[in-house]
């Protein structure tokens, strides 16, 4: 059996869009509606005839709602098999009438929780009948066609048009989605029983799960396949949920580097204006200035050569002079809270270019879990949300910063923490003078992000490169004096870095008889 001939549906949904319209679709058609509660008051209002549920089962709707689905005239209806002589025969003897559609959508669980709702409403909203109506739909599905997205409703009508029936094809289709729709139910409900009403930080199961996906054109590699799922539960703003105002589709390496440079610029949010310019998932550039322009040109200078097929995010509406500035070289992505209509004209002349509007920037201090997957595991671990504010630093040399140190130590801590380790970076007057990452030894992320300096400096033509007189970030301790000496040696006067080594002491004597300024934070920050 193929084809499957829709005679009687029963639709009981909490999301009403399109149901008028898809009620009066069946009805054309000869379908008896059976429904429940506020779906068949919706449906009688548009002049419908719609059955009871309760007609149907005998049984008035009981217990505030909460039973008027869960009974064999209803559930015998979906998971008889109609071809099997002995369901046939049971369907006879007890007066069970086949059901053919079923179109449900569940408790609006998400959004009762998202409105700050009190324990008692949310336990309410997490329905029973109707996932279980969805799984004995779509476990019959050789039988029965079962719908749970009201923009499949088009495509339903579409399938029936015909002659009235729906192709196995497409109901395999449809019961796919609908086990999935009930798993990323049940996944928010355990969710939110074990993080918000139990305060699991990690649950016996973990229920991780993703919506609508995005085809997208392919992995990091060519030969690697890949897509884009958005949380199916709670979530904030974020490059996932940015608004593409132009430009070629995003791929996997252009999301993988535009949401590490929204990340970073979000530590600049309300602040002056900021640019950050990533390649690679590492910024290659960071400055803070008193105007959008100022900012670009100054984190340009920190390695114009990695910044070309860079990815540049700002905290501030992006301007004309900007966009001006930034269309000189080629630039994969550009993200901001806003733009303004002078920089959209300036970027339509790059068709290419693809321009992302965030709206709110992401908190920054955001709790939340990460999940790397491992050969036959999951790492799951909290996010690396620490911050360190001026009062909490120790200062451990004989000298201690001053407080233009101080501010530039600050500033290259806060980009250390979006840089893979090992990272070193170099910091002055509000912007980055040299950046070295993902390097197996700390003396080597020292010396290449002096060499970057120095490369600039002979760029711009500057009489000497920027890390002279700047303050360096270590993301680690330094486990031995050298690369703190590396940095002596690049003109740096102050350092930030977590301490903790057996040799603090011997670090510590090293930049006292080079006269530096040194600060622990006692705080780690290894990316990887």
């Amino acid at each position: 059996m193929t084809d499957v001939a829709i005679k009687r549906a029963l639709l009981s949904v909490s999301d009403k869009s399109g149901l008028v319209e898809l009620g009066q679709a069946l009805a054309a058609r000869g379908v008896e509606l059976v429904s429940t509660g506020g779906t068949a008051r919706a449906l009688r209002e548009a002049g419908l005839e719609v059955r009871d549920v309760s007609e149907l089962t005998g049984f008035p709707e009981m217990m505030d709602g909460r039973v008027k689905t869960l009974h064999p005239m209803v559930h015998g209806g979906l998971l008889a098999v109609r071809d099997n002589p002995d369901h046939a025969a049971a369907m006879d003897k007890h007066a069970i009438g086949a059901i053919d559609l079923v179109v449900v959508n569940l408790y609006p669980f998400e959004a009762t929780v998202m409105r700050g709702a009190e324990r008692p409403e949310i336990i309410e909203n997490i329905d029973i009948g109707g996932p279980s109506m969805v799984r004995s739909a779509a476990k019959n599905h050789q039988f029965v066609t079962i719908v749970t997205d009201p923009a499949d409703y088009p495509i339903l009508l579409e399938e029936i048009e015909a002659s009235g029936t729906t192709t196995l094809d497409f109901r395999r289709k449809c019961a796919a989605k609908a086990f999935a729709a009930t798993a990323a139910y049940d996944s928010m409900i355990s969710q939110w029983f074990a993080f918000a009403d139990q305060q699991q930080l990690f649950p016996d199961f973990l229920a991780v799960n993703g919506v609508a996906p995005t085809i997208l054109r392919y992995g990091e590699n060519p030969h690697q396949q890949a897509a884009l799922y958005t949380p199916a539960g709670p979530h904030g703003r974020g490059i996932a949920q940015a608004e593409q105002l132009q430009g070629k589709e995003l791929s996997y390496n252009n999301y993988n580097d535009a949401d590490a440079a929204l990340e970073l610029c979000a530590e600049f949010a309300g602040g002056d204006p900021a640019v950050v310019i990533v390649k690679h998932a590492n910024p290659c550039g960071v400055a803070q200035r008193g105007s959008l322009l100022e900012a670009w040109e100054e984190a340009l200078a920190c390695d114009s050569v990695s910044a070309f097929g860079g990815i540049v995010a700002v905290n501030t509406e992006l301007d004309g002079a900007t966009a001006e500035a930034i269309a000189k070289i080629f630039t994969e992505v550009v993200i901001a809270p806003s733009v303004s209509d002078e920089a959209r004209a300036v970027f339509e002349k790059k068709k290419n270019l693809r321009l992302l509007v965030t709206g709110d920037m992401p908190n920054p201090r955001r709790g939340g879990l990460t999940v790397k997957p491992i050969t036959g595991g999951l790492l799951v671990q909290t996010r690396d949300n620490g911050a360190i504010s001026e009062k909490e630093l120790t200062v451990v040399t004989q000298r201690a910063p001053t407080p233009q140190e101080l501010k530039d130590c600050l500033f290259a801590w806060t980009v250390a923490r979006h840089v893979k380790s090992n990272a070193i970076v170099y910091a002055k007057d509000g912007a980055t003078a040299g950046i070295g990452a993902g390097q197996m030894n700390r003396r080597d992320s020292s010396r290449i992000a002096a060499m970057k300096a120095a490369e600039a400096a002979e760029t711009y033509g500057w009489a000497e490169p920027r890390t002279f007189g700047s303050a360096v970030a270590s993301d680690a301790f330094f486990p031995f004096a050298d690369g703190l000496l590396a940095a002596a040696e690049a003109g740096a006067t102050a350092i930030i870095q977590p301490g903790g080594s057996i040799r603090d002491d011997e670090v510590i004597a090293a930049a006292n008889q080079a006269g530096l300024a040194m600060v622990f934070t006692g705080m780690r920050h290894f990316r990887h």
